[in-house]
């Protein structure tokens, strides 16, 4: 079996799945039954000045029955006395040696820092975890995402950190940026051990129709919050590997944003993230996801002959590329199997309203769509409609043409091939 020991930034944990600073890390009570469950480690709740929450604070995106893809909150810090908070700390970190607590922090000025960064040592935890990525409510008083969206404060507070930190410090970024790499390079420039992200992305959940109130509602106003869950997994995903495949950024990266299950994971780890950290989660299906989490990623890595996770870290970054750098000759057509094919006839409707006119009704009547392969630009819509698993599939045509990108043809005078559906 694999050995999931992680080091992400000089913090070892037994496995790389660690709880998200939020709702789930609250107390010790929580970390040690989380703890018990399998997790590998926990960023704990941020601690800084505490605050007085609201009522009502979380609000969900149902899509088609399903359970909440998208998840927002306008819940700000611990609302819990910081002396309870570190008491806390102290006790999971006596119980539980060997896995991995992080204290996330936020607060405001140089001394604040100093002296919230002593008191988070002193209680035995393994680093800490700067906030600079919420986006609601401290955002206003110049915390959260006010640093992380300013390169030189990110820097500057990070190198305070630093120096006032004998256990690894970690910034946590926020996506609420156009591009990322200058705030990881922010951080690394502030002497940070690790990054961490995505933090939540600024958003409005949904409005009461009837009420005309923006959700979750407190009494009759309410606030733009942080989404996160599966719908942001693409945009953390983006991020990570921007980081990840940059030469220049060297820090170890803790993935976060939409992990569900272990092939999420898994996708965050090939992109170059060494742990992974999970919320929204574990607070609609608790805890004891990690032990299908911990199962999968073994059976994973055995069947990959992966030894450790870090044979798997940013497996995936040489295939991350720029656009001008994919093969234009490259060619896929869609091919139907018409033993599973159910005749719903999705595929035609997607191709002749949403794609390339190359899906028919079949000729003299029946089942199974007809593909005008002439036409077919393997643009995949089909597939991705078809309600039937492995019925529509993608196959790669032979068509004479040598590999040649887009700036090879600006450049060289590389030869594409003709283009398909110019209709």
């Amino acid at each position: 079996m694999a050995d999931l020991t992680t080091n992400c930034a000089g913090i070892v944990s037994p496995n790389p799945f660690w709880l998200a600073s939020a709702p789930p890390a609250n107390s010790g009570k929580q970390v040690m039954r989380a703890f018990d469950a399998g997790w590998g480690g926990a960023v704990w709740k941020t601690l800084g000045q505490p605050i007085q929450n609201v009522s009502s604070r979380f609000g969900a995106t149902n899509y088609r029955g399903t359970a909440a893809i998208g998840f927002n909150n306008i819940e700000l810090i611990t609302d819990r006395p910081l002396e309870v908070n570190f008491a806390e700390i102290t006790e999971v970190k006596r119980r539980y040696p060997n896995h991995a607590v992080i204290v996330s922090l936020m607060v405001e000025t140089r001394q604040e820092w100093k002296d919230i960064i002593k008191r988070s040592i002193d209680t035995g935890a393994d680093g800490i975890e700067l906030n600079f990525g919420c986006p609601h409510g401290m955002c206003e008083r110049g915390m959260g995402s006010a640093v992380g969206q300013e390169p030189r404060v990110n820097s500057e507070i990070t190198s305070w950190a630093k120096e006032y930190s004998s256990i690894p410090v970690l910034v946590k970024l926020t996506p609420n940026v156009a591009d990322i790499l200058p705030h990881g390079h922010a951080a690394q420039a502030g002497g940070a051990d690790g990054v961490s992200l995505i933090n939540t992305i600024k958003s409005i959940i949904s409005v009461d129709i009837d009420n005309f109130v923006p959700q979750p509602s407190v009494g009759n106003k309410s606030t733009n919050g942080g989404y996160c869950g599966a719908a942001v997994k693409p945009i953390a995903l983006h991020m990570t590997g921007q980081l990840g495949r940059d030469p220049s950024f060297k820090l170890p990266i803790s993935g976060i944003g939409g992990i569900t299950n272990w092939r999420d994971a898994v996708e965050f780890m090939l992109l170059g993230a060494t742990s992974v950290q999970v919320c929204t989660e574990v607070m609609l299906k608790g805890y004891r996801i990690v032990e299908d989490m911990i199962e999968g990623l073994n059976e994973y890595m055995d069947d990959k002959g992966f030894a450790s996770i870090d044979q798997l870290v940013g497996r995936a970054l040489p295939g991350y590329s720029e656009w001008g750098n994919l093969d234009l000759n490259y060619e896929t057509v869609a091919e139907i199997d018409a033993d599973t094919c159910i005749g719903c006839y999705k595929c035609m409707v997607a191709c002749h309203d949403g794609a390339h006119q190359c899906i028919h009704p079949p000729e003299g009547g029946g089942r199974v769509p007809m593909i005008d392969l002439d036409e077919c630009v393997g643009c995949n819509l089909c597939q991705i409609v078809c309600p039937v698993p492995d019925c529509v599939t993608m196959v790669q045509v032979d068509n004479g043409f040598a590999r040649a990108t887009w700036n090879d043809h600006v450049n060289d005078g590389a030869v594409l091939r003709p283009k398909k559906g110019a209709h």
